[in-house]
């Protein structure tokens, strides 16, 4: 009796959405906030690291969505197949959202816009780990259209501290950039006394 308690409370806590029809309206929410269109690849993983939604819904989704006409797949300037919201796909975001649940679009959302930041942070700093001797570098580089602006060498005693600070700058890269500066622009030289004890 206790093991079938605690099976039902398990099925209840599970957060993976298991109907078509909710995840239809998710999936056009998400596109009808983010607004742009979404890589092939790059929706599928969105939803799939929220941990809402499992490959089989989230195909059985898509198919109906394409099939419907609510979102369609287009080449983006980068010869991409993409997603894109339809009218009537937008339409479904705007008048059926409330039958989604409002935890999981926001959760959707969030995870779609994280996941963008990290692409975009991907591109503009690189971070690799150089063995030395007794250690590693995480070897940091801020990237510009013409030059680096910057490039910093941090040592760590072993790979797991080395990922770990590479991990860490990720999180927040333009303020990791951002406090390296400040603190280069407000460092000045300690005064020394001279007076005479």
């Amino acid at each position: 009796m206790q093991d079938e308690n605690i099976k039902k409370m398990s099925e209840a806590a599970d957060t993976e959405i298991k109907d078509v029809p909710t995840l239809n309206i998710l999936l056009c929410y998400l596109l009808y906030k983010i607004d742009r269109e979404v890589e092939i690849e790059h929706l599928y993983e969105i939803a799939v690291s929220t941990g809402l939604v499992n490959y089989f819904y989230y195909q059985d989704s898509i198919d109906y969505l394409l099939k419907n006409d609510c979102i369609a797949v287009k080449k983006n300037k980068n010869d991409e197949d993409c997603y894109v919201l339809q009218p009537k796909g937008k339409d479904c975001a705007k008048e059926l959202k409330k039958y989604a649940p409002k935890s999981y679009r926001d959760k959707l959302v969030l995870g779609a816009l994280r996941y963008f930041a990290r692409l975009k942070y991907e591109q503009e700093i690189k971070i690799e780990y150089i063995p030395v001797e007794n250690g590693y570098y995480t070897h940091v580089r801020c990237l510009d259209l013409k030059c680096d602006l910057m490039d910093l060498k941090l040592y760590a005693p072993d790979l797991t501290q080395a990922k770990l600070l590479g991990e860490r700058i990720m999180l927040n890269p333009a303020g990791f950039y951002g406090k390296i500066i400040e603190l280069a622009l407000s460092n000045e030289e300690v005064p020394y006394d001279l007076t005479d004890n």
